[in-house]
């Protein structure tokens, strides 16, 4: 598998950034509005292994109601309300199947960044799954995504269910490691927190071959400096203010 990025600079983080709901597709939609090309979202196993667009493991915060996502269908999730936390305009969004989000951006020509977010526990069940209804739903012509996610075991799953699917490991801070466990994986690329990435690192994870995308960047300036230590890409909740198309030369 290549190394490197060869995919998008600016990624609208969690499909719409704070603009929508977070992983809805009134996110994906906003994403379209705002000029941007690439989305990122995450991917939960909901209860019969359908996977599902959600970030936390529990209702309450986005999606109104309680419970484990786990132990609930998709389709009971589809009828919860994932969208008038964030405002009256959004009420009755509902939360999104994979498939759906899928769909959509095959539709609209989205590049997707998919975050394996597993349910505890389930890690390797949720990578694997996530990674065979990838090669099954994609259509033909659509650009190949990339899986990611911070569990080093979802992605062993989705290597070996699909090797042919670039992958991505996420961390909060770079491990001494770091190289061992891309290599273990066969990924093309780092996913760091941009507040702990610095320059020499970013040299060295660059020097290894490897991309290197950082999360999440919502600051002109900030952009610039990580761009100029030679970061290919990042995800941002300002999809407002970093365009699809910025450069470090962007006022």
């Amino acid at each position: 598998m290549h190394k490197g990025w060869p995919f998008p600079r600016v990624l609208a983080h969690r499909g719409g950034g704070t603009l929508a709901p977070e992983n809805t597709l009134a996110a994906l939609r906003c994403a379209l509005t705002y000029g941007q090309r690439a989305v990122e979202f995450d991917v939960m196993l909901a209860h019969g292994d359908v996977p599902v667009l959600i970030h936390d493991e529990s209702l309450g915060r986005t999606v109104a109601g309680s419970g484990a996502v786990a132990q609930m269908t998709a389709a009971d999730l589809a009828a919860a309300d994932a969208g008038s936390w964030f405002g009256p305009a959004f009420f009755g969004e509902p939360l999104p199947r994979y498939l759906d989000a899928i769909d959509f951006c095959a539709r609209h020509r989205l590049w997707m960044n998919v975050e394996i977010k597993p349910s505890t526990g389930a890690e390797a069940r949720t990578g694997a799954v996530v990674a065979a209804t990838t090669l099954a739903a994609l259509r033909p012509g659509q650009a190949i995504p990339l899986l990611s996610s911070f569990s080093f075991d979802a992605l062993v799953a989705a290597r070996d269910v699909a090797p042919d699917l670039p992958r991505g490991w996420l961390v909060e801070r770079i491990p001494t490691d770091w190289q061992e466990r891309l290599d273990a994986l066969d990924a093309v690329a780092l996913h760091v927190n941009q507040r702990h990435l610095s320059a020499s690192q970013a040299r060295e994870v660059k020097n290894g071959g490897y991309g290197l995308f950082c999360y999440t960047v919502n600051g002109i300036e900030r952009a610039r400096e990580l761009l100029s230590y030679g970061v290919d890409a990042f995800c941002t909740d300002r999809i407002d203010l970093i365009g699809a198309d910025f450069s470090p030369e962007d006022a």
